[in-house]
């Protein structure tokens, strides 16, 4: 495939960077918002002409600043497009992150075929925080999936009306990206992992959960110079160093901090931010 040829791919699920001199990229957020406020105000200061921004997922996490992390990040685009540069709204791209994409299955938990078990798998995975952005609550969900079909989907129709209540926020759910890349064909974008025996429109959610298989990678992915990731399932750090791989996760709610990468279009750090 030509990467830079979109004609082969659906342009909701994956972003574009066009004429890209360089790329920030910043790593899982998990509901940090302190940590995101510190990273953003060296953004601004750093952000120039020709700049593209991409932030990779995992917006939410344990956290009781959750809708206040997607405020943060609504904010921080309207300061960055009142520059005296020129910012178009395609220069901006927000993968889906593992912890979105679960977000998106409790919503649709109506069409699940056992949705007990599936709300139970949920919740255990830290989406009880990601109700509680939204006004619910874990308990109020347990006894709901058990309620049937019509109530849960009046209680998942709920949600999305509280939603759409944050100004901002539905667009930006719904703009979220599977994967974005540059134009040139050098850089690809990811959260979380890529399988390198399928294509990039056949990843389905090797996007999401990492089976080891990333650091792996031995050879250019679809000849991609550099496959960079916003999260790493192990927790093993910031790695910048691979051949064809670069990991921006430096534990921002796991007990580390947050970073903001610049690439240059053949995938060298140029610059970096940390919280």
């Amino acid at each position: 495939m030509d990467v830079r040829d979109l004609s082969g791919l659906d342009d909701n699920r994956y972003g574009l960077l066009k004429n890209a001199k360089r790329v920030w990229a910043i790593g899982s957020i998990h509901g940090e918002l302190t940590e995101l406020r510190k990273v953003h105000e060296a953004l601004v200061s750093k952000f120039r002409r020709g700049d593209k921004l991409v932030y990779l997922g995992n917006y939410f996490g344990d956290s009781e600043d959750n809708k206040l992390v997607f405020d943060e990040i609504l904010i921080t685009r309207r300061r960055l497009m009142s520059l005296p540069e020129v910012f178009m709204p395609e220069d901006f791209c927000y993968l889906r992150g593992a912890r979105e994409e679960m977000f998106f299955k409790l919503l649709q938990l109506h069409f699940a075929p056992n949705p007990v078990e599936v709300m139970q798998w949920l919740l255990e995975h830290g989406m009880a925080s990601s109700l509680a952005a939204y006004g619910e609550d874990e308990k109020t969900a347990i006894a709901i999936v058990r309620q049937g079909t019509m109530a849960l989907s009046r209680w998942t129709n709920g949600i999305r009306r509280k939603i759409q209540s944050c100004p901002g926020h539905i667009d930006l759910t719904n703009n979220l990206k599977r994967a974005c890349f540059t134009d040139d064909g050098n850089l690809l974008f990811v959260h979380a992992s890529i399988d390198k025996t399928r294509p990039l429109t056949m990843q389905k959610d090797q996007f999401w959960w990492d089976n080891g298989a990333f650091d792996k990678l031995d050879q250019k992915f679809s000849e991609f110079i550099k496959v960079i990731r916003g999260y790493d399932h192990s927790n093993s750090g910031i790695d910048l160093n691979g051949q064809f791989t670069a990991t921006i996760d430096g534990g921002c709610g796991r007990g580390g901090k947050l970073h903001a990468i610049c690439f240059t279009p053949d995938g060298i750090k140029h610059d970096e931010i940390t919280s």
